[in-house]
């Protein structure tokens, strides 16, 4: 088993756009920023957002932009507006689209629980 050294990083959501937070996040949670990285380890940091309400979002997105979801059923296509999840939980945002920006493996539950995000 190896021993990995946590560290705890804060980053300042406000008058950013998610996007840009969700990568810089991505790559504190994966570990790309440290030296001895390695692809098969998850050795990342943990990773705080705050003011996640305090977001700039651009152009029409909070009315335009949908999340889609599928149950695998037919007919089961799930779609939530951007405005819907930014009214109920902004900190939901950067949430979704830091784990979608995540590779898709075995380590993004175990990424996504160092990641905490407040409003």
């Amino acid at each position: 088993m190896i021993k990995v050294e946590r560290d705890i990083h804060t980053i300042d959501a406000e008058g950013k756009a998610p996007g840009r937070i969700a990568t810089e996040v991505t790559q504190l949670l994966i570990g790309k920023h440290k030296p001895n990285f390695t692809p098969n380890i998850d050795g990342g940091d943990h990773v705080q957002v705050i003011n996640a309400a305090k977001m700039k979002i651009s152009g029409k997105k909070l009315d335009q932009k949908m999340y889609y979801r599928h149950s695998g059923y037919a007919g089961g296509l799930n779609e939530q507006a951007m405005s819907d999840i930014w009214t109920d939980d902004p900190s939901e945002i950067v949430r979704r689209s830091v784990s979608r920006m995540l590779p898709k493996n075995k380590q993004r539950n175990e990424r996504m629980k160092r990641l905490a995000v407040s409003n």
